[in-house]
């Protein structure tokens, strides 16, 4: 029997992004750890022959200094997908024209890095609006993946304020970081966006049915680091759960996966930063074993374009399509 789809992505969030979010000095200089990761990744998945999306930043593209890591991500037969070129979670606040000149300017850096012109598109942080997607359907784009379905945003986002030394500012600016608790009633399955010039195909970030907790490897991980067995028997269950609700999984994936405390010391505020990359390494394996096991693992455009199919969605804007979403 054929198996269900399920598509897997990673976020190329690189070492000054994190900086910059967290409120550290120094990442103005653009720190990278890219000529690490990447390959690092591309092996992996070379070796389990799986095409997946990496979400890349423009802001790196934008620099020589990252044109061979990126290139080589398009060269070994993965899609690029557009993450915004400064990587600024407070996305939803810019102005209609501030997000045309973003998603523009990380498009243009991005092809010119690796040949590839983005069709989808995940906010940084989770960020998105109303004004963010009707500039992704005008400027003809297949889908967005920057829902994330779970009532845990905001503890996330204490964590994080807890952990930083941000300003009272920068607070206000990220004070949608990880999300509302409002998004954990958000459909775990894909739907269409059909108020826009185009309808536009939305793909959630997987969280666990019913219970809305994250499942993708970061959290895994964070198990992990107390417990093996226990993060794989919770990713098991996650899957289950999936199956049995009809949910196609679209699992996330960071470059802090497959980097340790003996890769980027500077990133140690990051849960489970203090693991050795090679535990890290397993655990993240084994997460991706699990999900080919029951899934065929799918790129985020392939995932959208079944998605398209199965609703019978038509590329041009329908005169009498509703101001709802549509569900899967």
């Amino acid at each position: 029997m054929k198996k269900p789809l399920a598509s897997l992505s990673l976020d190329l969030d690189n070492q000054w992004s994190y900086m910059k979010t967290h409120g550290d000095a120094g990442w103005e200089a653009f720190p990278s750890y890219l000529d690490i990761v990447v390959p690092r990744v591309l092996e992996l998945l070379a070796r389990r022959n799986l095409k997946i999306t990496f979400f890349v930043v423009g802001q790196d593209a934008a620099l020589q200094q990252n044109r061979a890591a990126l290139q080589s991500i398009a060269d070994a037969g993965h899609e690029v997908g557009n993450h915004s070129f400064h990587h600024e979670p407070w996305l939803h606040l810019y102005s209609p024209e501030q997000i045309a000149e973003e998603l523009a300017a990380a498009e243009e850096a991005i092809a010119a890095a690796t040949g590839a012109r983005p069709t989808g598109f995940r906010g940084p942080g989770f960020s998105f609006s109303p004004d963010v997607l009707a500039e992704l359907a005008r400027r003809g784009y297949d889908y967005d993946a920057s829902t994330f379905p779970t009532f845990l945003g905001p503890v996330a986002r204490l964590y994080y304020f807890f952990t930083s030394s941000l300003s009272r500012e920068e607070m206000a600016d990220r004070k949608q970081l990880f999300g509302k608790f409002s998004e954990g009633f958000r459909s775990l399955k894909p739907y269409v966006w059909r108020e826009f010039s185009r309808p536009l195909i939305e793909i959630p970030v997987t969280t666990m049915p019913i219970f809305k907790l994250p499942i993708h490897v970061s959290y895994l991980l964070y198990l992990g680091q107390y417990s093996p067995a226990l993060a794989a028997f919770y990713f098991r269950l996650a899957l289950t759960l999936c199956r049995i609700m009809r949910v196609e999984p679209s699992i996330l994936l960071h470059p802090l996966d497959f980097l340790g405390c003996d890769d980027v010391s500077e990133l140690s505020f990051f849960p489970a930063m203090g693991l050795p990359a090679a535990r890290k390494l397993a655990i993240a394996e084994r997460a991706i074993d699990q999900l080919a096991a029951s899934y065929e693992i799918v790129t985020m455009e392939q995932h959208a374009a079944a998605i398209r199919r199965r609703l019978g969605v038509r590329e041009e804007r329908e005169a009498s399509s509703p101001r709802v979403p549509t569900a899967v």
